[in-house]
């Protein structure tokens, strides 16, 4: 990680996402590396493209070098996500990237608004 500057993906842009990128953009210290969603038309991805960010309905394309991202920003309450994400870090031998829980982005977003915000999280254990 540079010492000024956090280098982050973003997977998952449904209105969370696109709330917390909303910030990241504002954010100097933040390098977007990319963002992905399944939904080309996702609010996110939308407002990602408007910022010339790479989007792509597939993470794994983010994925590539994911040893070049400091953080991985995972927005999609979906365990099979984070699955698929944990998996990679292992099978790549990544050790340098942090999958950021979707929950830790709700804690964001309500310290953001100054009020709780609701997720569609999964129950499931990370």
């Amino acid at each position: 990680m540079s010492a000024n500057q956090f280098k982050v993906a973003v997977i998952g842009a449904g209105n969370a996402g696109l709330e917390l990128l909303d910030r990241l953009f504002k954010a100097e210290f933040i390098d977007i590396i990319g963002v992905a969603d399944k939904n080309a038309q996702a609010p996110g991805m939308l407002l990602a493209k408007e910022h010339s960010i790479p989007i792509t309905t597939d993470m794994f394309d983010l994925l590539q070098d994911s040893s070049q991202i400091d953080i991985i920003i995972d927005v999609t309450g979906i365990k099979s996500v984070r699955d698929a994400l944990r998996y990679h870090m292992q099978e790549t031998h990544n050790d340098h990237t942090v999958i950021m829980h979707e929950r830790i982005s709700a804690l964001l977003i309500s310290l953001f608004n100054g009020m709780m915000v609701e997720t569609k999280a999964s129950d499931e254990f990370y």
